[in-house]
């Protein structure tokens, strides 16, 4: 099992003709992704590797099934797009547009939250379940992703995009593999958070145990740890926090709109000792968490 996705998940991709869009076009179909479609208005009857493209949402939604969506347009029309994409009836909205305006951000999460519309970013590289599919850009080109995205047992979900891949290529290479690994988007306004897709891992009989990683800014780690004191998981979950060096520089920002250190209670430091106080294990190195979550995963297996 996967969280979210499956082999069997069709989806489009809304601004399928922009150049990066083309690249992540082609990367998809190399890896069996089940991508059907393209909306780009104005460019219907054109096709993208042969993916056909229309104008609308509906013009897809209305003759076959889609389960997802990939906004990939410029940030002045991503808002839009996602609730075309809302309206037309798709419950996986993965949004790797960035620089969309706080405000504009905050609406379209909350519509989708209305709506029941699971949304991923924006500001991401989406989503895989290595084997089955994925949705977006995460991994690059198809035969690097089969590299580090390897099917295996550990959730991972990530404020960076980039991160993402190098947290599954250590897990893949300790022989533990994904489950499903998630760039949730390193903006501050997010469709969903750590603490909001955890309840989907802990329903995943595939998935023992959780890698993360994070940076300073922001309530999602906070989050995180109040879900897990309040639930009962029973996961496993090692983090790797990010930027300590900030900790010390108040109002400093680095690599992504969330990373505002506007206070003590933003700073690594704090995040960590938080983390920890909630039975979170924080690695000093990325490398260390593989054999962090083996350990942790033994114990519990040797308890049972």
């Amino acid at each position: 099992m996967s969280i979210l996705v499956d082999r069997d998940t069709t989806f489009i991709i809304q601004g399928i003709t922009g150049r990066e869009a083309v690249t992540m076009t082609r990367e998809l179909l190399d890896y069996g992704s089940r991508l059907i479609g393209g909306v780009t208005p104005g460019r219907k009857g054109r096709d993208v590797h042969g993916v056909p493209v229309e104008d609308t949402v509906r013009a897809f939604t209305e003759r076959e099934q889609v389960d997802g969506a990939v906004v990939a347009v410029p940030p002045a029309f991503a808002p839009d797009a996602v609730n075309e994409a809302i309206e037309a009836g798709i419950k996986l909205i993965v949004v790797v547009t960035e620089n969309i305006p706080r405000r504009q951000v905050a609406q379209f999460v909350e519509y989708a939250k209305q709506e029941d519309v699971r949304l991923i970013g924006p500001n991401c590289l989406g989503l895989i379940s290595p084997g089955k599919t994925r949705l977006g850009g995460v991994g690059g080109a198809a035969e690097s992703t089969r590299v580090a995205f390897q099917p295996g047992v550990i959730g991972v979900m990530s404020r960076s995009g980039g991160m993402t891949t190098e947290i599954a290529n250590s897990l893949s290479e300790a022989g533990l593999g994904v489950s499903t690994a998630v760039s949730i988007g390193g903006d501050a306004i997010i469709g969903s958070t750590y603490a909001e897709l955890m309840p989907l891992f802990d329903a995943d009989p595939e998935t023992k145990g959780i890698a993360i990683y994070s940076e300073p800014g922001g309530r999602a780690e906070y989050e995180l740890a109040e879900y897990m004191a309040e639930s009962g998981s029973k996961l496993p979950v090692v983090a790797f926090m990010a930027g300590r060096f900030m900790d010390e520089m108040p109002g400093m920002r680095f690599g992504h709109a969330g990373t505002i250190v506007e206070g003590r209670a933003d700073t690594a430091t704090e995040k960590i000792t938080n983390l920890a106080a909630a039975g979170i294990a924080v690695a000093e190195r990325i490398e260390e968490i593989p054999q962090r979550l083996k350990e942790r995963i033994e114990q519990i297996e040797g308890a049972s």
